[in-house]
């Protein structure tokens, strides 16, 4: 039985896309606070497209590393990665979509009653601000419109590029089989790790770490990259659920949703261990220009910013420590759920601070922008995994992924 996005399942996407375009406009029509209503927008259209990028490319990042590594338990979940991962395509329209605007508006900046700017998203991208500031004007070799552009078009053609060959090489090795094909998505990975390694860092200080020019960090792309592996190991196990409750994915068994489980229990514990060390470093060296970072999220954002922190720690760990927990669809899906919150609030404090100053809030904007991205990013995915059968066919560890035990 092949998969199909049934009628309920359709209807309940286009509800949530529905009600979160309401909750989005109503958001926008009763702002209280005009003169940032343009940045809150775009930036949180500048957080839900990097979110849901950031799933797909995690997902991406780890089937190479199943390829590369040449596991074998993992094959029975390959079609549910490559789904994931195939949100790359629209990930990459939406994110360039919100660059371009913020191109054109030399940062995303707004003018308020006084005459000045606020609500910056990319200071630098505004040549009168780069100007007046030494700092900015140090870093314009790294960060300029030309090479922001250039490097990004570089970052979308490598995961489109690998994103495509490794989904035509699967089909292809539905219809051929042998291990040819094999062997050559174990180079072709191996390749891949190598660029995603490298970009994956870059593309942070590009999109993220550039809204607060003035600051730095040398963990800042390993923090993202943990969170966005995390993410799309959730949306992978959320899905895998859903398929299996539909009768789905039959040789998918309680030891696949093990080690996903131990996934998501150890990479929440690495993303964890990330924030801390970032935090630790500039608290113990106390340099002004590095923990004026923290020091504004203290001060302005401490419940969002340490409520984040706790809910993506202490749940997984508290819930998710023990192997029974592991295999229990119930209390698997609600952790994933609450990790999804909890990351997409990751998200949100990378960008918003250094966009919104102190005026940043989460309502209903976010909240109904938030359900149309989600939306899209379920309908998507489902509708890829509707185009081959969720099963592979002529892998040379189908047989080992379809028995495995532990």
């Amino acid at each position: 039985m092949e998969f199909q996005i049934s009628g309920k399942a359709k209807k309940s996407i286009i509800t949530a896309a529905v009600v979160g375009l309401i909750l989005f406009l109503v958001g926008v029509f009763t702002n209280n606070e005009p003169e940032y209503l343009k940045s809150r927008v775009i930036s949180n259209f500048l957080i839900d497209s990097l979110f849901f990028l950031f799933i797909s490319l995690g997902a991406l990042f780890f089937l190479a590393l199943q390829y590369a590594t040449e596991t074998g338990w993992s094959v029975a979940i390959k079609r549910v990665l490559e789904g994931v991962s195939s949100y790359v395509i629209i990930g990459a329209i939406t994110v360039c979509a919100v660059f371009a605007y913020l191109s054109f508006t030399d940062g995303g900046y707004t003018v308020n009653d006084h005459g000045h700017h606020v609500g910056h998203v990319y200071e630098w991208m505004d040549h009168h601000m780069v100007e007046n500031d030494a700092i900015l004007q140090g870093k314009s070799g790294f960060l300029n419109k030309t090479f922001f552009w250039g490097a990004t078009i570089v970052y979308f053609a490598i995961y489109l590029l690998f994103y495509r060959g490794f989904r035509k090489r699967s089909l292809q090795e539905d219809l051929e089989g042998g291990t040819k094909l094999h062997f050559k998505n174990f180079a072709k990975a191996a390749l891949f790790l190598v660029l995603f390694g490298y970009t994956s860092s870059t593309f942070t200080w590009h999109w993220i770490m550039s809204i607060d020019a003035h600051w730095f960090s040398t963990l800042y792309g390993w923090y993202v990259f943990s969170g966005m592996w995390l993410t799309a190991m959730v949306c992978t196990m959320l899905l895998i659920m859903y398929l299996k409750g539909k009768g789905h994915l039959e040789k998918v068994n309680d030891s696949h949703i093990h080690d996903l489980g131990k996934w998501i229990f150890a990479l929440s514990f690495l993303w964890s261990y990330l924030f801390f060390s970032q935090f630790m470093l500039y608290w113990y060296a106390n340099m002004g220009e590095e923990v004026v970072y923290y020091l504004f999220r203290f001060e302005n954002y401490k419940v969002i910013f340490w409520g984040m922190f706790i809910i993506n720690f202490t749940i997984p760990m508290l819930i998710l420590m023990s192997r029974e927990a592991k295999r229990h669809a119930g209390i698997l899906i609600v952790v994933c759920l609450i990790i999804i919150v909890g990351h997409w609030t990751d998200v949100y404090m990378l960008i918003t601070p250094g966009v919104m100053g102190e005026h940043g809030k989460i309502g209903i904007i976010e909240l109904g922008l938030f359900l149309v991205f989600a939306s899209g990013f379920v309908f998507w995915v489902l509708n890829t995994l509707t185009k081959a059968p969720l099963m592979p066919k002529n892998h040379p560890y189908l047989d080992e992924s379809k028995h495995h035990e532990i």
